[in-house]
């Protein structure tokens, strides 16, 4: 996807002083980047879900410090009036806010199409009546759905293999729509699988070190053969953070990717060793997708990320693996999770 010509390469932007606009900045990317962003200067507007309990997610965890440089503004990405009230005098948009459970959405994919289609409908909507400068949507490499060939680049084809992934490939579309059309000026940011802390137990690797850390002798997990490409969150993060800089990104697709695979089984394995557990590896039959559905491979591509920007990955596996078990080892972090079930 390119909508702009005439790219000047010259130099980067500065972020500095910009006000940014982070959807989803209560979730577990969301908030790494809205940390990251303060050290860049930005003015930083949080939006984070409207909900009677007043919590804003991850952001409840930062200092009042932090939060005193930061405008929270609790909204819905379904309505589009709240929408555009939150995309007023913005420069920049980071769209991160999107239902991600791939299980959750065997039963709910309506609540997908209203979260991921329509709300990315709104933010764009949104960002082209108020002039925003630059609007960065959040894919997923699911949309890749297995690999048909390694690394995957832009050019895989997409494969609806879930309904969330069907969902961000409609948002991804969508996006694309309105860059062609209207010249907004989006990027789409493709992050591989992610992980850090602050991630929700529905993803494999705080499941598995949860049940670790609580004492199970047994990890309980569904397919083990499905390779995946694992991002440390602060790599996914200094990749957006490098999106937005860059003056080339304008009208592209962008893997944010590591260029290395490892199986489940492997993973759960290697979080064994590093933790030194005697623990074994069982296999729970709910935990397992529809074979159909199932993406038996992932492995990304970062080769247009280090084209068009100064990024490169500054954590290996394991130095990540490290940060996310010491941060769960932390009573206070570790008592946010359920171990005993299956977080879907």
């Amino acid at each position: 996807m390119v909508c702009e010509e005439d790219l000047n390469i010259s130099h980067r932007l500065s972020l500095k002083d910009k006000k940014v606009l982070v959807t989803g900045a209560c979730g577990f990317i969301g908030s790494h980047l809205v940390e990251r962003l303060l050290e860049e200067g930005c003015r930083i507007r949080a939006f984070v879900y409207y909900n009677s309990f007043n919590s804003w997610g991850w952001l409840d965890t930062f200092s009042r410090e932090i939060l005193d440089g930061i405008e929270v503004f609790s909204g819905d990405i379904r309505d589009p009036n709240g929408m555009r009230t939150a995309v007023r005098n913005v420069d920049i948009i980071f769209h991160l806010a999107a239902l991600i459970g791939i299980p959750y959405s065997y039963h709910s994919p309506d609540c997908y199409i209203d979260t991921n289609i329509k709300g990315t409908l709104n933010v764009l909507q949104a960002a082209r009546d108020m002039h925003v400068e630059k609007v960065l949507i959040t894919s997923t490499s699911e949309v890749y759905g297995t690999a048909k060939y390694v690394p995957i680049d832009e050019d895989h084809p997409r494969q609806g293999q879930s309904p969330y992934s069907a969902t961000k490939i409609g948002a991804d579309a969508i996006a694309e729509s309105f860059c062609r059309s209207f010249d907004l000026p989006v990027v789409i940011v493709r992050p591989f699988n992610t992980f850090g802390p602050r991630q929700s137990a529905r993803a494999v690797i705080p499941t598995i070190i949860t049940q670790l850390l609580s004492g199970k002798k047994e990890i309980r997990l569904g397919s083990l053969e499905p390779t995946r490409d694992f991002v440390y969150v602060r790599d996914t993060v200094e990749g957006f953070i490098e999106i937005a800089k860059s003056n080339q990104t304008v009208g592209e697709e962008i893997n944010i990717a590591t260029e290395n695979e490892i199986s489940i089984g492997a993973l759960a394995q290697k979080i064994i060793d590093i933790t030194n557990s005697e623990a074994r590896i069982s296999i729970d039959t709910d935990r397992i997708r529809p074979e159909k559905s199932e993406v038996n491979r992932l492995f990304g591509s970062n080769a247009k990320l280090k084209k068009l920007t100064a990024w490169s990955p500054r954590f290996s596996l394991d130095d990540g693996l490290n940060e996310t078990i010491e941060w769960l080892k932390n009573p206070e972090n570790l008592k946010k999770y359920k171990p005993d079930m299956y977080n879907v």
